[in-house]
Parts: C-alpha cells; structure tokens; sequence
C-alpha cells in the first residue's frame, strides 16, 4: 500500500488528484494548509507527498525546506504541483529538495507517471513494482 499525502488549498485539485490516485494499492491523505502537512507526516508514514506551493499560512517552499531538516522526512519524495510557471521557480523548489515539479493546469495523466516513476525509483532495489490502476484506465482512454 502507497500513502500519499496530497497538500493544495483549492479543494476541486485535491479531489481530482485523490481520484486520479484511487485504486487498491494507493491510499491518500488530503491536506489545505503547511501546517498540516507537517502535522500529518508526525503521524503517519507517506510514500511520497504532492504538494502545492501557494497556500494560506506557509507556502509549500517553506514545507519542503521543514521537511528536509527533519531526519524523519527527509527522504520522502515531494512533487510540487503549482501555478509558479518560471524556471527560478522551478529551480528554488528542486534546490530546496523537491524531486519533481508541474504545473497548473496540469494532466492527471502527466502527474500519475511521475508518480510511478519516483515510486518504482524507489522500490528499484525490491520485487515489487507498482503499477497504479488509474494508470491503466486513463492509457486505454
């Protein structure tokens, strides 16, 4: 089972991105603020977080880099999902520890595949590979 916490502001994304995700292997957990996120990650284990930079409180930068100095959280891989569309953006995020980026709008597609792809990267040394059931829907459609 892969635990993904979902952190954006905009509860329409939050959705799309949960039933995007939904299938047998995959549970996720929806979030709107930084705070949460990091209140989330002290209770409970995340494969992998999708974040968004913009939200109230504490940007999603701010969330990665308090991540990063937890030996805790540091590993977890974090995809960025933002309307931020500039290249410094996109370089302040990956430097502060960020292991992928998109963009609004953004392809549920698009975000399933990087989603794998870091997964399996991970689990690359392990039997298992995971293949997400939404994967296989959205391709024969």
């Amino acid at each position: 089972m892969n635990h993904i916490l979902i952190a954006d502001d905009e509860p329409s994304i939050g959705s799309l991105i949960e039933a995007t995700l939904q299938g047998p292997e995959v549970s996720t957990t929806h979030v709107t603020t930084g705070k949460q996120v990091l209140e989330s990650v002290q209770q409970k284990k995340f494969d992998l977080i999708v974040l968004d930079w913009m939200m109230p409180g504490m940007t999603g930068l701010e969330v990665v880099k308090a991540l990063r100095r937890q030996p805790e959280t540091t590993s977890i891989p974090i995809i960025m999902l933002t309307a931020r569309g500039q290249l410094k953006d996109q370089e302040q995020a990956m430097q502060a520890g960020a292991h992928s980026y998109l963009m609004k709008p953004f392809s549920p597609l698009e975000l399933l595949e990087k989603i794998q792809k870091i997964l399996n990267e991970r689990r690359a040394g392990k039997d298992n590979v995971v293949s997400l059931p939404a994967a296989k829907n959205m391709a024969a459609s």
